[in-house]
């Protein structure tokens, strides 16, 4: 059986670009391919074969959405926590050690600078599938020294989350209310009060605010919007 691995990442020149180092790296790989957070969802919801998934740090919730959250973090704790057989490696073009050394806390298998060449990527690959945690070398200073951030167990509460809680939760991070969230996933209004309540629950808050910045808490600064593209 080929190795079955999910490229989520908006830009789709980057994406293709992955698409043909994989092929070089790899003998046997079937590749699936997300521009954003709901599409990275449908994939892992209906295929068992996924083993690996390639994740932008700063990939949208839908694509072309305006105002919306990037993935961040919450992505990646979510991912973590309802396919947690699944590997998942941040690829990103922000290399500060702090948020690398948040994503491997939250689960991440390794993190992948976007700078990286096609030997870099075939080491990390390997590393990864041989069940080993990767960062690149010149990296890995930095991030041992940055440490564990002194945080409470909010990603762990994130991952608890079913996927629709989770859709209404970022909808809720958004500014968006019952109503309009009701309408924008097709279901009714006493359903969405039902979610917020089990989401209250579950991440310990008393209300929308905090339940929205507890979201947020977990974004990181995209400042990987200014990196080039293959």
């Amino acid at each position: 059986m080929s190795t079955q691995v999910l490229i989520a990442d908006d830009h789709p020149l980057f994406r293709a670009a992955l698409v043909q180092t994989l092929a070089d790296c790899m003998d046997d790989v079937s590749v699936l391919q997300a521009r954003d957070l709901n599409e990275a969802f449908e994939h892992l919801n209906s295929n068992d074969n996924i083993d690996l998934v390639l994740l932008d740090l700063h990939m949208p919730s839908q694509a072309g959405a305006s105002g919306g959250l990037n993935g961040g973090l919450t992505g990646l704790a979510h991912i973590r926590g309802q396919f947690p057989a699944v590997a998942v490696v941040v690829v990103s073009a922000n290399e500060d050690p702090l948020v690398i050394r948040r994503a491997l806390d939250y689960g991440a298998a390794g993190f992948i600078p976007k700078s990286a060449d096609l030997s870099e990527l075939s080491e990390a690959l390997e590393a990864v599938f041989d069940c080993r945690e990767w960062i690149p070398a010149r990296l890995r200073r930095a991030v041992e020294e940055a440490g564990q951030e002194p945080s409470d167990d909010m990603a762990e509460r994130i991952k608890t989350l079913t996927p629709q809680q989770f859709r209404v939760l970022e909808m809720v991070a958004q500014g968006q209310l019952n109503k309009q969230i009701a309408d924008a996933l097709g279901v009714q209004l006493r359903t969405v009060k039902a979610h917020m309540s089990e989401i209250f629950h579950k991440l310990n808050v008393r209300n929308r605010t905090q339940a929205g910045i507890a979201f947020r808490a977990l974004d990181v600064s995209p400042s990987d919007r200014m990196d080039a593209h293959p």
